[in-house]
């Protein structure tokens, strides 16, 4: 990306603010709105630097990093950093009502925060639903030295450890996505008029690239259960309530129209003995299975975390995760592909990309034996998914056994069926337009937030408290937390104390996963829960909401005022609505 000069003042204010010697990582983004060409049709769409995806960042961890947004498109925008923390910088967190207001048209904005965690995360938008209209990229931050890695848990000769510990300097991101030919505006009208959800999508990209595939409907209604019959030429499962259908433009549901795109290749040397990829799931409304055709790989980090590595041939990534993974070189010249397809049972839609080892010719390609199918399921009875129960953190952290705080927050429909609630109330995109709470803690209604201190420990237990719902891929904004338990059934306690009483077997707080990202046990047959804990250390107003784009457009959000007694001064240039040229 391209370097900028950006104002010097304000750079040394904020290097005095974090008594640092302001060694900075400077990038710039310009946001334009252009006609483009994705999946083999055009619409208008976000271009970043007159690309998509957005440029890749990469950091070294302890980096300060200075990142310009320039505006020239014809309505505001902002970016959230997916993962960072935001120690002591919340009002780069991205999020317009909350930490800062839309850039408008013709502005520029300068977040900076500093790379504290390594591992692999995403920036995108979070205004609206602008994140389906392009605007996102993969961040790398590679670890510090001092970081102990967990190579040596696959293996102990030095030449692998060697060719392990290269590979992940030279890792690269694999972004999976689905695409909509409708702009992230037009479907939000189309709700609106419709009372129907959009939960559906014209195509699965691999890096940007892919195809519109249309199955005809015999093989539809082969690859369906009966449960799901009988679902559109899209694979979509039809609304509860069609009748307002007929109000949704084709391309929403149905009306598929296959056009054909670039595929993504992976070029590879079997000399290198491993590649390192890192996962990333940023689809809409998407909970996609990734595998490689007879690549069985170690699953090393998940969400910016060493885990102690995990074989398996294929993972269910949730929409805002980040898996890193480690795949031997050690098959035959030839390409092998790589798949991503959906996993729920709103859509059946994948797509495809090669991983090609040196040497290779295209006649090659279509020799691969799949682990998966066209469904996200096991394509062999050996295929091994990563089990999620048996991810153990490396090294291992616990959190507190005491809780300051316990917040039940009930996950329902309210009213249309693209509205949702996260808590008692369903969180309007007007809420976007407030003054931001990091500058007028009052902007926003109570009903919408929630508030903790500083220092202190919180539960938050998402409570799904109806059937017939997909598993939500919950997000907190600014730090990590403790999966500390989940289960099936409504989550009848007032605390998870109260509750470990009558089923100490739901809980895990010897080895708990720590994530940014997470999902509830599916709610098919009847409620469920999920239990998360976390530690309040940086200050100010931050998101929590579930990742599914139509889910947290439609209201699935609740503002967390943590650490309302320690929250830092706003530099005098943030108080703006931008930061001027």
């Amino acid at each position: 990306m391209t370097p900028f000069h950006c104002r010097l003042s304000l750079l040394a204010f904020l290097c005095l603010v974090h008594w640092v010697s302001c060694k900075a990582v400077q990038f710039e983004l310009n946001l334009t709105w252009e006609t483009h060409e994705v999946a083999g049709a055009t619409r208008k769409m976000i271009l970043s630097n007159g690309q998509f995806p957005s440029p890749t960042l990469r950091l070294k961890q302890g980096d300060r990093v200075e990142f310009l947004v320039n505006n020239s498109m014809p309505f505001g925008a902002t970016v959230h950093f997916h993962g960072i923390e935001q120690r002591g910088t919340p009002w780069s967190d991205g999020v317009p009502g909350l930490s800062q207001r839309q850039i408008a048209p013709g502005d520029q904005y300068l977040y900076t925060w500093t790379a504290t965690d390594y591992g692999a995360y995403i920036y995108h938008a979070h205004t609206r639903s602008q994140i389906e209209d392009g605007l996102y990229g993969a961040i790398y931050i590679q670890p510090d030295d001092s970081v102990e890695r967990p190579f040596h848990l696959i293996a102990d000769d030095a030449e692998k450890l060697r060719a392990m510990h290269k590979a992940e300097m030279e890792t690269d991101p694999i972004i999976l996505s689905d695409w909509r030919h409708l702009t992230s505006e037009e479907i939000w009208q189309a709700q609106v008029a419709s009372g129907i959800e959009n939960f559906c999508a014209n195509a699965v990209l691999i890096n940007g690239k892919g195809s519109v595939l249309c199955l005809p409907q015999d093989r539809i209604n082969e690859l369906s259960t009966a449960a799901q019959r009988p679902l559109t030429d899209m694979g979509c499962l039809p609304p509860s309530d069609p009748r307002n259908i007929s109000l949704t433009p084709n391309g929403f549901l149905r009306g598929c129209t296959p056009s054909q795109g670039p595929t993504e290749i992976f070029e590879v040397e079997s000399a290198s003995q491993y590649k390192s990829w890192d996962l990333i799931n940023i689809a809409g409304s998407l909970e996609l299975a990734f595998s490689i055709d007879q690549h069985p790989f170690y699953v090393y980090a998940i969400d910016g975390h060493y885990i102690e590595p995990i074989h398996a041939d294929a993972v269910t990534i949730p929409i805002g995760g980040r898996y890193s993974i480690l795949v031997e070189l050690d098959q035959p010249a030839g390409e092998y592909a790589i798949r991503a397809a959906n996993t729920g049972a709103n859509q059946i839609i994948n797509g495809t990309g090669f991983m090609r080892y040196e040497a290779s010719t295209s006649n090659q390609r279509n020799l691969s034996q799949p682990s998966i199918t066209e469904t996200g399921s096991n394509a062999t009875a050996n295929t091994v998914f990563l089990d999620e129960t048996s991810v153990v953190p490396f090294p291992v952290e616990v959190p507190s056994s005491d809780v300051d705080r316990t917040y039940i927050l009930n996950v329902e429909h309210f009213g249309d069926s693209y509205h949702w609630t996260l808590g008692n109330h369903s969180f309007p995109q007007s809420n976007e337009e407030a003054t931001p709470l990091l500058l007028n803690r009052s902007s926003i209604p109570t009903k919408y937030t929630i508030t903790t201190l500083n220092n202190t420990w919180v539960d938050l237990i998402i409570n799904v408290t109806t059937g017939g719902q997909p598993p939500h891929p919950i997000h907190k904004h600014s730090n990590k937390y403790f999966v500390i338990g989940s289960g099936s059934g409504a989550f009848h306690h007032h605390s998870v104390a109260e509750a470990v009483k009558d089923m100490p077997e739901s809980f895990n707080f010897h080895t708990p996963q720590m994530r940014d990202t997470f999902f509830t046990p599916p709610a098919g047959a009847g409620p469920s829960w999920l239990a998360i804990r976390y530690n309040v250390v940086n200050p100010g107003p931050f998101l929590l909401h579930c990742h599914i784009q139509p889910h947290l457009s439609g209201g699935m959000a609740l503002a967390i005022l943590d650490g309302v007694d320690a929250w830092p001064d706003v530099p005098d240039g943030y108080e703006l609505p931008s930061v001027a040229n």
